[in-house]
């Protein structure tokens, strides 16, 4: 079969590999379409090996069981899904309390094993995967589905756990309209009664913002922590999404966020905000306000987030490629020239 491979750091290439064996309790995935996410840019940019042999990419995976393994019900060949990427032990606590994107297994890192991040990814014809990560989509379109298993996940996982904070009234900031942020207002609004306003930077994506359903969309800059403020009569939002995660918008996050209001890191910029220890008051952080890093999602909020898209209440917009347009679509993906998500058709 054909595989979009890193081979050394910042090479990748399509190699004809082997179709991968299946053990006991694994499915062999006919892929059917793959995400790619500023994830991948990260690997690509890392100035080491993940691992001796080359990485097969991809951890948004869609697609069709081709074949099962020996303790696998036969009757699953031919199911369409989505693979769950927190490959958690399934049996540790967190686990069994729903919390499997941060397994005991996987250590202080909390980040258990993930496709295209240590094992083979989705950017191939067949990925094997564990039976239990495969979760039923139906007859959604795989392009459509493939980068709901991060995409949707993560926005999801964030949203709930900010959900007692959106309360009927309130005000929701969503910065970064990207391959997250997109979904995560669709999810706002699916999900709550919360006044929505999207921030971040050109008509395209602001545009794309008010077609997924934000109330007030604002051009990111000095000034957007001011305007939000404004917009809420000094108090600030209720809850503030981060879905970039530079020094900049997690300043905006800071002065904008509400006194007992919710702060979600989720984008992966690498920005600091400035939290200290010292009374609150003008521009800094808030009485009473949470933050919390954000990591992928539970299975079930993937459920949740394929039911929404079953009931025609969350779209992902995409840009396709094929898997020998790959070097084209990260280069895109990397100068912010896409529309929503990349997604990979082998």
């Amino acid at each position: 079969m054909r595989a979009l491979q890193l081979t050394d750091p910042g090479v990748v290439e399509i190699r004809d590999v082997p179709v991968p064996d299946v053990g006991p309790s694994d499915l062999l995935i006919e892929v059917g379409a793959a995400g790619i996410c500023h994830s991948d840019l990260h690997l690509l940019d890392f100035p080491f090996k993940m691992r001796e042999e080359p990485l097969t990419l991809g951890h948004e995976i869609a697609g069709t069981v081709a074949a099962v393994g020996a303790d696998v019900d036969s009757a699953r060949i031919g199911e369409r899904g989505i693979v769950y990427l927190c490959w958690s032990c399934g049996h540790c606590s967190e686990c069994a309390s729903g919390n499997e994107n941060v397994c005991l297994a996987a250590g202080r890192t909390a980040m258990p094993p993930c496709p295209g991040l240590g094992p083979d990814g989705g950017m191939a014809d067949y990925v094997r995967v564990p039976a239990r990560s495969f979760v039923p989509i139906g007859d959604l379109d795989f392009c459509q589905a493939a980068p709901m298993a991060d995409a949707a996940l993560t926005s999801m996982h964030a949203i709930r756990g900010a959900q007692d904070h959106l309360t009927p009234g309130s005000t929701a900031v969503v910065i970064g309209v990207g391959g997250l942020g997109h979904v995560a207002v669709q999810i706002l609004r699916a999900v709550s009664a919360t006044r929505v306003i999207a921030v971040d930077v050109g008509d395209r994506q602001l545009e794309l913002a008010k077609r997924c359903g934000a109330d007030v969309v604002l051009e990111s800059g000095s000034e957007t922590a001011q305007q939000i403020l404004e917009l809420t009569g000094g108090r600030g939002a209720a809850a503030v999404f981060d879905f970039v995660g530079v020094d900049a918008t997690a300043q905006t996050a800071v002065e904008a966020v509400a006194p007992n209001g919710a702060y979600r890191m989720v984008g992966l910029g690498g920005g600091a905000p400035a939290i200290t220890a010292d009374p609150s008051g003008g521009p800094g952080w808030p009485w009473g306000a949470p933050v919390r890093k954000s990591y992928g999602g539970t299975r079930r909020d993937l459920i949740e987030s394929i039911a929404l898209a079953q009931a025609g209440r969350l779209t992902v917009e995409f840009d396709r490629f094929t898997l020998d347009d790959a070097h084209d679509a990260f280069a895109k993906l990397r100068a912010g020239d896409v529309n929503g998500r990349a997604v990979l058709v082998p």
